[in-house]
This record gives C-alpha cells, structure tokens and sequence, in this order.
C-alpha cells in the first residue's frame, strides 16, 4: 500500500476514489500525511433499480455506511461520501435510494459532502431525472472514446450537462482506455495517450469541473471487464501493470498532472565559455488548467555539474506562496569545464517531487571534435 500510494503521489495524486469499498487503516493514515483528499464508497455496484428499491439492500447499504463512517469519519482526508458506483440512479427508485442515504449521512457526519458515481447523466434530459441533482456535488464517470462510443459527442455532451445542472461542481470521477479497445500494447498505449491529453484539456475548458480521475493507477482481475466469454487474465487499463511495470502513459500523465511549469535558462546567456549562472521562473498552472491549485511551501533545490559529474555548485530555497511567477536564481565561478548540466526540482512540503527540469552546456565543437583533438589526429583546425 505505501508503495502504490508514494507511486501514486510522484504521479501528482491529489484526489482519488478509493474504489469501490472501504479501505485499510494505512491508507487513510497516509492520505492524512501527505495530502491526498478521499471519497470513500460503499460496494454498491452497478445496481439496477429493482435491487436500490429493496428494503433488504437498503439495510444493508445503511449498515455499511454507518460502520464505514464510524470507523473513518476522523480522517481529515475524508473530503467526501459516496453511496454507489454506476448503479441504476436516474430511477424513482434510485433517486429514493440516494435520498435516503444521504439523509442518513446528513445526520451521522453533516459537515461533509454526499455523493455517488454517476455513469448515466449522458442519457438524462433534465436534472430532476438523476439523484445527482440532490447530490452536493456530481461526480461523473465516462469512456468516451472506449467504452461509452466514440469521443466526438463528450463535448456536447459536457454542454448539456453544464446546462441542466448550472449550480454543481462536476468531479470526472473516472475516465481512461482498456486495452481491448486496441489490437495490441502498443496501439492501447496511444489510444490511452490520446484520451489523457484531449479529454483533459477539454475538461479544463469548464470552470465548473472541477479535477479529474484517472481509471486507472494498476491492471487488476475481473470477470465483468474483459471480452465477452473471458474470464481470465488482467484488465488491461493501468498507468502500471499487475506487476507495477510502468507504462509510457505512467509518464505522460505525470507530465500532464504536474502542478508547475519551470522555464529555466543560463544567465548571463552564453556561447563559448561555461555558464556562470541560470535564471529559473516557477509558475504555477493558470485557473483554465486542470490541475490548478496554489502552491505553498514548495522548495527548490538545484545543482551544477560537470562533465565528469563532479559538483559546481548547488542550492535550495523556500519559496514564497507560488500565486504569481517566483524566480530563483543561482551563480557559481566558470569551472574549467568541456560540459555543465543544471537540474532544479521542485518538491512539495511533504518532500515528494513536484518537478524536475535539466539544463546542459557543453563546449562548442567542430565536427564533434574541440579545436585541440583535432589536432591531436592531424586534422586541419578551422580558421
């Protein structure tokens, strides 16, 4: 569990379901350490109406939200409740099913918000249909692109729910690809590549979404998500896979969910002698971003090298609340030196990476060889 969860945070994880049943002690526990916000959920999933209506599954699911909130409710973490998965809630009796669990939660732990995973809001035309309009916020989860159909109709799709719920804050609670949407590995991979770069951005078009979750951190067995008649064998759907190997979007969407931007550069700007000296601007990403979020107490640390590794110089600082462009500059004597390469990271004050930026110098050459091996082997030196 602490491997995945530190995982999980160098992959910038601020938010997260931890699906889609109750979770271990340690997982709360260092949610609170290191700041990852919570919705835990109990294991109502895919549920028809016929079976929220039943007075037997009711009790049972009251049953299970009281313990899971009596166990967990002092978990600072915790930033919500959810009370089902992709169940049958744009249904009288799935919106009775809602109401009569998040009454119960009012009254067990009334200062946090009540929720569920909502797979149907495409199908709705008006609010009053979906138990997300009771809900204090909506928290959608799609495939577009895979599961759902194509990608094409998600915008119009987003419109039309901006629309009939003008006052909710929209959480994507799951998005992604499967790998069976592709005829091998490889083409998954840009498959799910492609979802994470369009689909975030176009979630950021929308002030009221607010954040994204990605479906999801590791491969896992099910009998329900493979090919039809397959009930063996992995889903692949994983930034890792079921042996926590990293797949080239693991990197993509640590890129995408980095909280700052790093423009660095030497300064004063040179050409034929070693760097003195860099300038770097953190920035933290704009409101029409996702993520976006102010940065407080980040520290920055760097260090100067040269070609035989051997340390120029190195530094760190605290930075001020990162709201507006902070700069950091560092200065050191010109080594005697062919090549320098500067790496500045920026670490969150819980100590995990935030950002990794590098920059190189190496000596001019011609032909790939400096002026004195090209003497060396007899070769004309340029005038």
């Amino acid at each position: 569990m602490r491997h995945d969860y530190d995982d999980m945070k160098a992959l910038h994880v601020t938010l997260t379901r931890p699906v889609h049943y109750p979770q271990h002690q340690e997982v709360l526990d260092y949610s609170d350490r290191n700041g990852i916000l919570l919705v835990p959920e109990i294991p109502v999933w895919q549920f028809n109406e016929k079976q929220l209506s039943d007075p037997k599954v009711r009790a049972l699911a009251k049953q299970m939200l009281r313990e899971m909130v009596e166990h967990d409710a002092n978990h600072p973490s915790i930033f919500a409740w959810s009370v089902a998965n992709e169940s049958e809630t744009s249904t009288p009796g799935g919106r009775a099913y809602f109401k009569t669990l998040r009454d119960m939660l009012k009254e067990l732990d009334p200062d946090r918000f009540v929720t569920f995973a909502d797979d149907g809001l495409p199908g709705i035309s008006r609010a009053e249909e979906s138990a997300s309009s009771m809900a204090d916020f909506i928290m959608m989860n799609q495939y577009f692109g895979t599961w759902t159909g194509p990608a094409g109709p998600l915008p119009n799709v987003l419109d039309r729910i901006g629309a009939m719920f003008p006052d909710k804050m929209l959480i994507i609670s799951e998005f992604g690809a499967v790998g069976i949407f592709a005829p091998d590995l490889e083409a998954a991979e840009r498959l799910r590549s492609k979802i994470m770069r369009d689909q975030l951005a176009l979630f950021a078009k929308y002030d009221w979404i607010g954040g994204a979750i990605f479906w999801c951190y590791q491969d896992y067995k099910s009998h329900r998500n493979l090919r039809p008649a397959l009930t063996q064998g992995q889903v692949e759907v994983g930034l890792v896979d079921e042996n926590r190997q990293r797949r080239p979007s693991y990197w993509l969407w640590r890129e995408l969910n980095a909280p700052a931007k790093v423009a660095l550069d030497w300064s004063p700007p040179i050409m034929y002698t070693p760097p003195e000296g860099f300038r770097a601007t953190v920035t933290r990403r704009g409101p029409e971003e996702i993520p976006s979020y102010s940065l407080r107490k980040y520290r920055v640390v760097w260090e100067a090298r040269d070609d035989d590794d051997q340390l120029v110089a190195k530094g760190e600082r605290v930075l001020p609340d990162v709201g507006n462009a902070r700069v950091v500059e560092g200065t050191w004597a010109a080594p005697a030196t062919k090549a320098v390469t500067l790496t500045l990271r920026l670490y969150r004050p819980t100590g995990f990476l935030a950002s990794e930026t590098t920059l190189s110098w190496w000596e001019p050459r011609s032909g790939g060889e400096d002026i004195e091996e090209m003497r060396k082997k007899g070769t004309p030196a340029p005038q």
